[in-house]
């Protein structure tokens, strides 16, 4: 974990977007009767058929992690016991943590403003390698027809303010069981608007994170409010690694089928 400016910096390299490499792992559609039927479910690649980039992150790598409680590390015996934190491990590198309780796309937090207001605002000296957005659940009770367009928003100042930083999309985690028809709205935008760009998107939703089998043992439903325990984060931060590991060894060929030239 770091909070102070890197002394050093090694810009990440992506490789080029190819075909048909497709993360069935993170794509793959589990029945669940309790969601809303949906036209399109969550996929990695874009809509045009291109894969997402596989990731080429160096040694010790930076990743700003930004999102809501569960970024925070709201219920964790200490904030810094949560998930973003301990994916700094899990990777060998330093994460730079950047989570406002209640906040979302939409929706200003209890502790600060909604994610567009909070993009404008961070750091100059943060230089990240790679982006995990996360969340939210908090944006369920708002205009869900002016959900896409916020979310374009704010994945548009993303760009502008990194735009050589690969981005990774972590769509939001049952608080809940069963899924409530929201979070699942809200993970079927989130799925459909990644893949629209050829971002890579994780979903807890899909990929049946939360269960009723590991529930009370995840999720804090006292004093917690109904946030992850420090069993919960640990496991978060376990999937969210799993993940990037897959993203990073992805096959990836140019839309032609050959090579890619090495990014420079």
């Amino acid at each position: 974990m770091t909070l102070l400016p890197p002394t050093r910096r090694r810009r990440t390299a992506l490789a080029i977007a190819g075909a048909l490499a497709v993360a069935t792992s993170v794509t793959l559609g589990i029945a669940r009767p309790w969601l809303p039927p949906a036209e399109t479910a969550p996929v990695a690649a874009a809509e045009n058929g291109i894969s997402p980039a596989a990731l080429t992150l160096p040694d010790d790598p930076e990743v700003l992690i930004f999102g809501d409680s569960w970024t925070y590390g709201s219920a964790a015996t200490v904030p810094t016991d949560g998930y973003a934190y301990r994916l700094a491990r899990l990777i060998d590198g330093d994460t730079v943590v950047r989570g406002v309780r209640g906040s979302g796309y939409q929706k200003p937090g209890i502790d600060g403003p909604d994610f567009l207001t909070r993009v404008a605002a961070l750091e100059k000296w943060i230089d990240p390698d790679l982006i995990i957005l996360q969340g939210s659940i908090n944006d369920r009770r708002s205009d869900a027809a002016a959900y896409p367009a916020a979310v374009n928003a704010v994945w548009d100042a993303v760009v502008a303010k990194y735009p050589e930083t690969p981005v990774v999309i972590l769509g939001p985690a049952p608080h809940e069981l069963p899924v409530g028809a929201a979070t699942a709205r809200i993970d079927r935008d989130l799925g459909s608007l990644a893949a629209s760009r050829g971002w890579w998107y994780i979903s807890p939703v899909q990929e049946n994170w939360i269960t009723e089998a590991n529930y009370l043992q995840l999720i804090d439903v006292g004093a917690g409010r109904k946030h992850p325990t420090d069993a919960g984060h640990a496991y978060l931060a376990d999937k969210v690694a799993g993940a990037l590991e897959r993203f990073t060894t992805a096959p990836v060929t140019a839309a032609d089928g050959a090579k890619p030239k090495p990014a420079k």
